[in-house]
């Protein structure tokens, strides 16, 4: 059975990316006010990316161009909309245990559901992940004056990077 309308567009986004040695981190199809718009968010796969190893305008602008040309010819929506290929951003969201590893050393902001250290928003330099046998993984975070806090993965509701200058 062929691939459908989203499905077929992630096929073919993984396609493009993946030969330039980029993956999709995610796509996100919505209306908006100017109409139909589907997001393609691309990322460089590895270890905590540098800005000199991040996703460049000029990748989002040859992975937009290829993806475009594909769905011009295959056309898998039955209405208009509009394609954009973007970075998941400076102050992109950590999803998962792997992020939380991969981004060890950079500042972020994280929101948990219940209060650990009698509070529920923590901001500091992320530390990595280790395993608590019965607990699952916790991600240690260290805050502004050096300290460490333990999170619970399973309490982690929001975190994301921060920028730093």
């Amino acid at each position: 059975m062929p691939l459908q309308g989203l499905e077929h567009i992630r096929a073919i986004a993984e396609r493009v990316a993946q030969s330039h040695g980029l993956e999709v981190w995610d796509l996100v199809s919505r209306r908006e006010a100017q109409g139909h718009v589907v997001r393609i968010f691309i990322d460089r796969p590895g270890p905590a990316a540098t800005p000199e190893e991040s996703v460049s305008i000029e990748d989002c602008e040859q992975v937009n161009r290829e993806i475009g040309t594909i769905l011009d010819v295959e056309d898998p929506l039955p209405f208009a909309y509009t394609l954009e290929v973007s970075s998941p951003g400076l102050t992109r969201p950590l999803r998962g245990e792997n992020d939380y590893r991969r981004f060890a050393g950079r500042l972020a902001k994280i929101v948990v559901s219940e209060a650990v250290d009698n509070q529920k928003a923590f901001e500091g330099r992320l530390r990595g992940v280790e395993g608590d046998a019965g607990l699952g993984d916790i991600v240690l975070l260290e805050g502004p004056r050096g300290r460490m806090h333990r999170l619970p993965m399973r309490l982690i509701t929001r975190g994301r990077l921060e920028v730093e200058f």
